[in-house]
């Protein structure tokens, strides 16, 4: 699995990819143009996803589906020790983990500086946190459903038991399971 794996899956779940009409949404061209990945990064990522079960490939139907519930295990119980956090410097970004949109209400900041993901675009200033892939901060430009699950994402890698439990719960719902 590479990092870019994790970021083309929830791109699909943000799109609601689950059936044929939804094909040309998960068209490489496509994908690659909403998430900054390469055209054939995208095809690679697909294949590694569904050789370890985190996709199905429905050919039948002509699209890829998402196995939600185990990128969900996957995300919960792996990533924070294949892909782990490095916290950088202070600079401006896009808030991340317990300081983005989808958590800052139901966390309280300890105080100091946010997780943010470097960006130029960015308006906050906070504690620099490496994105899953580098291209992290254009893909969630216009696509809120992708910066929440990315966010919660960072939260489950960096947080303690009571902010993964949190973020969890949330990702849970994102992905619509139970």
């Amino acid at each position: 699995m590479k990092s870019q794996d994790i970021l083309i899956l929830l791109k699909l779940v943000s799109l609601g990819v689950d059936k044929p009409a939804d094909a040309f949404n998960q068209s490489a061209r496509n994908l690659a143009e909403m998430t900054g990945v390469g055209k054939t990064e995208v095809n690679k990522s697909l294949n590694r996803s569904i050789n370890v079960g985190l996709a199905i490939n429905s050919s039948l139907k002509g699209f890829v589906t998402v196995n939600r519930k185990g990128l969900f295990e996957f995300t919960f119980f792996g990533l924070s020790y294949v892909f782990p956090v490095r916290p950088l410097e202070l600079t401006r970004g896009i808030p991340t983990a317990l300081a983005a949109p989808v958590l800052r209400d139901k966390l309280l900041s300890p105080g100091g500086s946010i997780p943010v993901w470097p960006s130029a675009a960015g308006e906050h200033m906070g504690q620099a946190v490496t994105p899953l892939y580098k291209t992290v901060p254009q893909a969630v430009a216009h696509d809120d459903m992708l910066y929440a699950s990315l966010a919660l994402v960072d939260a489950i890698r960096i947080g303690g038991a009571r902010e993964k439990k949190i973020a969890a719960e949330e990702l849970r719902l994102l992905l619509s399971i139970s």
